[in-house]
C-alpha cells in the first residue's frame, strides 16, 4: 500500500474515533469563542506551500479550534433557538457527504433524493395542506422564506401586467423572523409591520391593509405569519389570517421555521389551526426536528408555481429534463442549483427510530419550559415576563439592568456552564431587556434549570 494510502486510512480511523468520542460524551463544556489573534498565536501558520499534515492539522483542531466553538447541542445551550441533532442523524451526516452526492437532479441524485422526499411527504402530512402539496429541503429558514417569497411574487407578477414594473409589499408583524426583513431585499420589496411583537390577530392583520395608501395596496402580495415566534414561541392566529388572505387575494406564507417541530406534538397541534390554509411554509428541521445544520425547508401547497419561479434553463441542463432522466428536481422548486441531499440525515434517524420517538421528544421541550415557568414563579428573585408558549420562556431578574444581563451571560460563558442570552421584549412603548430560555434538547434537565436561574441570585 502507498504511504499515502496508509496515511488515509489512518486519518479515517482517527476521523472516526473521533466522531464516536463526541457524540457518546456526557458530560462537556459548552465552549466559548476566543480571538482571531489567539487562536493565531496557538495554531501559527495552517495553510503553506508543502502543507503541516493532516495528524497535525487535525491535532489542532482537536486541541484548541474545537473548543472555541459553542456545542450547540449542549443540555445547557438555551439560546437562540439551540438544536439537538440525535446520534443517527450526526452519524448519517457523514455518510452523506461521503457519498458525494450532487442533490440538485434525479439524474444525478436519485437514491438521495428519493430518501429526502420519503422524509418529505412525512413532514407535509403534518401540516394538513391538501392533496399535491410538497416541498424541498433548504440550507435554512431564510433560504425556505426567500424561496416562498420569490414564488409568491412571481405569481402575483403573472396575474397583471402591471405588477411586473411595481415594487412589492409585504406584510408581517414586529415579531417575525429578522430573515423576512432580510429576503424582502433580496427581491427588492418593501415590508411593512403590524405593530404586535405578541400574537398577530386577524383584526390586527385587517386594520393594517385598511390603512395602506392606494398604492400601497396595489402592491401588496403577501402576508408572512409566524408559527412559533423565534423570541418567544408566540403563534399567529393562523385560522383568522387565512381568511383574510383569502378575502383580499393575497400570499399566505407561514414562516414556522422553528415552531413546526411542534406539529408533532398533541399538546399544542391546536394551536396551528390555519396552517393548512398556508400558500407556503417553512420548517427548520435543523431546529426542532433534531437534524444537523444545516436543513431547513420549504413546502408549497402548490409546487407547481415554485417551479414556474425558480426552474432554471441552460444547455447544460437539458440532459436532467430529459425523458430517461424523469423524477423530482429539487433545483426547480427553490432558489439553489448547487445543492447537497441536506435532508438524508434526517431520513435516517426517522427511520431508525420512528416518528414516536420524535413526537416524545418534542414534548418534552414544551413540558420542560412548563417546569422552567414553574420554577421561576417560586423563586422570590425573577419573574415570569410573559407565559411559556411552546418551548420558549421569558423571564426577568427583579432589579437588573440591561449591563447585569450581559455580564451574567458571559460569565456563564466563560466557566463553559451555560449558555443564556438576554433579549428583549416591548412594554408599552419601550423595550425591555429580559432572559430567555429555549428548550429543543430532550437530554435538559430540571436541575439544569435550577442552577442557571440560582446563577443571577
Amino acid at each position: 500500500m502507498h504511504k499515502i494510502d496508509i496515511e488515509l486510512v489512518e486519518m479515517t480511523m482517527d476521523v472516526m474515533k473521533y466522531a464516536i468520542d463526541r457524540i457518546s460524551a456526557s458530560n462537556r463544556h459548552i465552549g466559548h469563542p476566543k480571538t482571531a489573534q489567539e487562536l493565531k498565536a496557538l495554531v501559527g501558520e495552517t495553510i503553506t506551500q508543502k502543507g503541516i499534515g493532516g495528524e497535525v492539522a487535525f491535532n489542532l483542531w482537536k486541541k484548541h479550534l474545537m473548543n472555541a466553538n459553542v456545542s450547540i447541542d449542549h443540555p445547557r445551550h438555551l439560546a437562540f433557538v439551540p438544536a439537538s441533532p440525535t446520534r443517527a442523524a450526526i452519524m448519517f451526516d457523514l455518510v452523506t457527504s461521503a457519498s458525494s452526492i450532487h442533490g440538485a437532479y434525479w439524474m444525478e441524485g436519485a437514491g438521495g433524493i428519493f430518501c429526502e422526499n420519503e422524509a418529505m411527504k412525512w413532514m407535509v402530512s403534518l401540516t394538513g395542506l391538501p392533496e399535491g402539496a410538497f416541498g424541498v429541503f433548504t440550507s435554512g429558514g431564510t433560504a425556505a422564506n426567500l424561496s416562498a417569497i420569490v414564488t409568491a411574487r412571481e405569481y402575483w407578477r403573472s396575474l397583471n401586467k402591471k405588477n411586473k414594473n411595481e415594487k412589492g409589499l409585504i406584510l408581517t408583524s414586529i415579531g417575525a423572523h429578522s430573515s423576512v426583513k432580510t429576503m424582502a431585499k433580496v427581491v427588492d420589496a418593501d415590508v411593512l409591520y403590524v405593530e404586535t411583537e405578541d400574537r398577530m390577530h386577524a383584526s390586527n392583520l385587517q386594520s393594517k391593509i385598511d390603512s395602506l395608501t392606494e398604492n400601497q395596496r396595489k402592491r401588496l402580495f403577501a402576508i408572512v405569519a409566524t408559527a412559533g415566534t423565534t423570541n418567544a414561541g408566540i403563534i399567529d392566529d393562523l385560522e383568522g389570517i387565512a381568511v383574510v388572505c383569502k378575502k383580499e387575494k393575497l400570499w399566505f406564507h407561514v414562516d414556522a421555521a422553528y415552531g413546526g417541530g411542534a406539529l408533532l406534538a398533541d399538546s399544542v397541534k391546536h394551536l396551528f389551526v390555519g396552517i393548512e390554509d398556508a400558500d407556503s411554509i417553512t420548517i427548520d428541521p435543523h431546529k426542532w426536528l433534531f437534524s444537523p445544520y444545516d436543513c431547513g425547508a420549504i413546502i408549497y401547497k402548490n409546487p407547481e408555481l415554485a417551479k414556474r419561479a425558480h426552474e432554471q434553463e441552460g444547455s447544460y441542463l437539458d440532459i436532467f429534463k430529459d425523458e430517461g432522466s424523469q423524477g423530482f428536481n429539487p433545483a426547480d422548486y427553490q432558489i439553489q442549483l448547487t445543492r447537497r441531499v441536506r435532508g438524508l440525515p434526517l431520513w435516517f434517524s426517522l427511520a431508525m427510530h420512528g416518528t414516536d420517538r420524535y413526537k416524545q421528544a418534542v414534548e418534552r421541550g414544551i413540558e420542560l419550559a412548563q417546569i422552567a415557568g414553574k420554577l421561576i414563579e417560586e423563586m422570590p428573585h425573577v419573574e415570569l415576563v410573559r407565559e411559556p408558549s411552546l418551548s420558549c420562556v421569558l423571564y426577568r431578574r427583579i432589579g437588573w439592568y440591561p449591563e447585569d444581563y450581559t455580564e451574567w451571560t458571559y460569565e456563564n460563558h466563560r466557566k463553559g456552564f451555560a449558555l443564556v442570552t438576554p433579549t428583549k421584549w416591548k412594554k408599552e412603548d419601550t423595550f425591555e431587556t429580559v432572559s430567555r430560555f429555549c428548550f429543543i434538547n430532550p437530554d435538559t434537565t430540571e436541575n439544569d434549570i435550577k442552577i442557571i436561574l440560582d446563577s443571577m441570585v
